[in-house]
């Protein structure tokens, strides 16, 4: 029989805990327990810090000088190489700039134009949204004859890697069930069959190694906002791998994508690097704010970070397992290492109140539609102990029919 799971092992494994320190360089509510990091990530303080420094000296005093002195036109390649060292790219593949759709629409074009004579985009039919628009957009651009979106099924994915598929064109974890791929084994898988793939890093990158140079990745993107913790609305990054660089056109060529922006050409000549993914300005004043709270995983091994990710969901679940009251959750998320993220789904008729009722009591959870409790665990700030006060808020919210309370005051708009 296997021993419960109790408050004195979890604070043992705090105490253990090589990750510990990290949770000081976060700004934290009080009475709160944070399981929401894999939507946005909490405030490191040197972004605080940073960002006081870029309005107070940097634009106020330093105004325009500040492109040079404070290096404000290097900051996508700075920052894009400081994510670069977290998901397994070598220098000169990585820039921070735009949106993770802006950036998704660039590179999908890219790859379409590289793979002339075929014109299907094969990805997951539970893919997160925004991806799929952006082939449809596409699409409506080139004419269905040049670029047509095929949906399938995780379990259908292989057997849908034909000669005929252009790109590929997956989410590494799954925003609602938390289901991590085999980049390796289907990056490989497609380009058997000629086929180019783009990885969507959204819900993995600061969260988990990758290894995007060693699966033979062709092009990757991803936010800042989550588990890089960036802040809302943070920059994104792309990653095109230096065999196509030569290749590549991306559409939106703007100034500073440019072989020489400063030149002010009328004709458009790309940089022969990553840089030709830029587009306009840099937002400076968030992707300061990213660049610093990079620097929180300097001295990460994400190999560490991952162990403890693991251990943390580990946990939460050993703890749901426990509690008789909570055995309508069901739970979504493969428990296998090799396919989980570092988050939890559960379904639950009533997961919307739950949640609800967990924000309430302090425990910061999240919702999907129509039935998910998503809880993410992110290694820097989240302790063991958090774990155990969130199963145990749970559980008394659901003994206590507490949530019932929260899923009638939504419905009546009681406050």
């Amino acid at each position: 029989m296997n021993t419960p799971l109790g408050i004195t092992q979890l604070e043992q494994f705090d105490a253990q805990d090589s990750l510990a320190a990290k949770r000081d360089a976060f700004v934290l509510p009080p009475n709160t327990i944070y399981l929401d990091g894999n939507s946005l990530g909490a405030m490191p303080k040197v972004a605080a810090t940073r960002a006081q420094d870029v309005l107070a000296t940097q634009w106020s005093q330093d105004l325009i000088k500040s492109w040079n002195s404070h290096s404000w036109i290097d900051l996508p390649g700075t920052v894009g190489e400081k994510i670069a060292r977290l998901i397994g790219a070598a220098p000169g593949q990585v820039i921070s700039c735009d949106s993770t759709s802006v950036n998704l629409f660039k590179v999908l074009s890219s790859a379409m134009l590289l793979q002339q004579g075929r014109k299907i985009v094969v990805s997951q039919a539970g893919n997160f949204p925004t991806d799929l628009y952006m082939v449809e957009g596409l699409s409506s651009l080139l004419g269905q004859q040049n670029c047509q979106l095929q949906l399938v099924d995780n379990n259908e994915l292989e057997s849908a890697l034909t000669e005929h598929v252009a790109v590929l064109m997956l989410t590494q974890v799954d925003f609602r069930s938390g289901r991590l791929l085999d980049m390796q084994r289907l990056t490989q898988l497609a380009h058997e069959k000629g086929i180019l793939v783009i990885w969507d890093l959204a819900h993995s990158a600061g969260a988990l190694p990758i290894e995007l140079d060693a699966c033979n990745v062709d092009f990757a993107v991803g936010c800042g906002y989550k588990y890089l913790n960036g802040g809302p609305g943070a920059p994104a990054f792309l990653y095109v791998a230096k065999r196509h660089q030569a290749d590549v056109v991306q559409p939106l060529s703007g100034w500073m994508g440019h072989k020489t922006p400063f030149s002010f050409d009328n004709k458009y000549d790309k940089a022969p690097g990553i840089e030709q993914y830029l587009t306009g300005t840099p937002a400076i004043l968030s992707m300061s704010v990213l660049d610093a709270a990079l620097d929180v995983f300097s001295d990460v091994d994400m190999s560490t970070l991952r162990q403890k990710s693991l251990a943390l969901s580990d946990s939460f679940h050993k703890l749901v397992k426990q509690h008789d009251a909570l055995a309508e959750l069901t739970l979504l998320t493969p428990l296998s290492a090799a396919e989980r993220g570092s988050q939890l789904a559960y379904q639950h008729p009533k997961a919307y109140a739950l949640c609800q009722a967990l924000i309430k009591r302090g425990v910061i959870a999240d919702f999907r539609a129509p039935d998910i409790l998503r809880l993410g665990f992110t290694p820097l700030y989240l302790r063991f102990r958090d774990i155990w006060h969130a199963v145990e808020i749970l559980a008394d919210i659901v003994q206590s029919g507490e949530y019932l309370k929260a899923e009638y005051a939504v419905k009546h708009k009681v406050t």
